[in-house]
């Protein structure tokens, strides 16, 4: 396992994550505490110093469960989680969302859960549209002064938010924003024509989630499935090329005799041209976890990569592609141009 610095700091990271929705079987599909014991402890041993979570995760047990894991050994780990949502059945309407209210309650909930004083990263899991964006950034930077958390980060919100709330936060000398949780995967990559670019902008670390599709890029939608699991095979109808994918990595996976999941993540880590890259692995089982550590030990050939990124590939849409080197933007001079900005570019 080697490190990596979280996006603008000097937060030192294991390069994978190791994700806790699946800490507890309260959902129905999780593992048990025993399991996830294991799980923590083979991702510590093989180096892995990252670990996410969220306040309600399995609702709450996850966090519960890590809290116990990381006793006696908090300080060798940077722990993450978030806040935002809230049960399904609550009827309280502050019970979620991003204000000010629900963010004190859910830090103080997640650090009894994890029985630690501090957390390394706390992210806002999710934007509601409705709360100020100066309510966020100045209750996380006090969260910040008051040493109850140390970085913060956002997860699943829109580039404009999260732009916007950056630059706020620079103008006032706030804490901004360090990291990016997103869904991201050959079958959706949605984010490549917005939140990767500001990513690298900001100089924001990404931590992909959903690497595998719920499942379905591991091939075993390609035949019946009884085993539990997030995605519900009656309600999966994969499109013409979304079989394309599959069969693509499928196989690329017999060509390098490793499980269709090592090619579908290792495409993902290896993205850092688009920007900084740090998937979250997450498993259900002690095996199902050894074979995503095992993406450590190769990569993806130059032409296999290309294979996946031309059946995958996705319609970058408005203004990409129009403006870019356009002569009646940008006159007859532009190529002869030697553009030392361009880095910070993400060309299509």
């Amino acid at each position: 396992m080697r490190y990596q610095l979280l996006g603008k700091s000097g937060l030192r990271v294991s390069e994978l994550c190791l994700g806790t929705m699946t800490f507890g079987d309260t959902w129905g599909w999780g593992a048990s505490k025993e399991v996830s014991r294991q799980m923590f402890d083979l991702f510590a041993e093989a180096g892995g110093n990252y670990i996410d979570s969220s306040v309600n995760y399995t609702d709450g047990t996850a966090e519960t469960l890590l809290g116990e894991f990381l006793q006696g050994r908090r300080d060798q780990f940077v722990v993450t989680t978030k806040y935002t949502l809230t049960k399904p059945d609550s009827t309280d309407p502050n019970s979620g969302g991003n204000s000010r209210k629900n963010m004190m309650k859910s830090v103080e909930r997640s650090l009894k859960h994890l029985q630690t004083e501090s957390i390394d990263v706390y992210y806002l899991h999710m934007w509601d549209y409705m709360t100020p964006v100066e309510e966020v950034m100045r209750g996380l930077d006090d969260l910040v002064s008051q040493g109850k958390i140390q970085y913060v980060a956002i997860s699943d919100s829109p580039a404009y938010i999260v732009s916007a709330a950056n630059m706020l936060a620079e103008l006032r000398g706030w804490a901004r924003f360090v990291g990016l949780q997103v869904p991201y995967s050959l079958l959706s990559r949605s984010i490549e024509r917005e939140l990767l670019p500001m990513s690298r902008y900001w100089d924001m670390a990404v931590m992909p989630w959903g690497l595998l599709n719920g499942g379905v890029l591991t091939g075993k939608f390609l035949t019946e499935v009884s085993e539990p699991t997030r995605v519900n095979p009656e309600h999966l109808k994969l499109s013409e090329q979304a079989m394309s994918i599959v069969k693509e990595v499928q196989a690329i996976a017999q060509e390098c005799e490793r499980p269709m999941s090592q090619v579908a993540i290792n495409w993902i880590r290896q993205q850092t041209h688009k920007a900084q890259i740090i998937p979250i692995i997450g498993a259900r089982s002690v095996t199902q976890l050894q074979d995503n550590l095992a993406v450590l030990d190769w990569s993806l050939t130059p032409e296999q990569l290309d294979r996946l990124e031309k059946v995958s590939a996705i319609d970058m849409g408005f203004p990409y592609g129009f403006n870019y080197g356009n002569p009646y933007a940008y006159g007859k001079t532009f190529a002869k141009i030697d553009n030392h900005h361009r880095g910070q570019i993400l060309k299509y």
